[in-house]
């Protein structure tokens, strides 16, 4: 039996964590905005800022983008622990 991937919303993501997009439950036209601009399933990120309200920056496919807080509580990512080795 496959161990279910716990996934959470971009908004919950504290800066400098990673993560890699799950999935986007937002409208056609906003996930399409969002798909252009590198957020696709499987693509990794890393929050640039985030200070639990208002927007946030993130950082994808090297580059920054700032979102609202409503559009990254629609984005599902799964997070990347950090490596303390590294």
């Amino acid at each position: 039996m496959p161990i279910p991937l716990k996934t959470m919303p971009l908004s919950e993501l504290p800066a400098g964590e990673h993560a890699c997009v799950m999935a986007l439950g937002l409208g056609r036209g906003i996930s399409a905005r969002l798909t252009t601009l590198g957020f696709t399933p499987g693509a990794e990120l890393t929050m640039i800022q985030n200070y639990g309200h208002g927007p946030l920056v993130v950082t994808i496919r090297d580059t920054r983008i700032a979102l609202g807080r409503r559009e990254a509580q629609s984005i599902l990512i799964q997070r990347i622990p950090n490596d303390p080795l590294l």
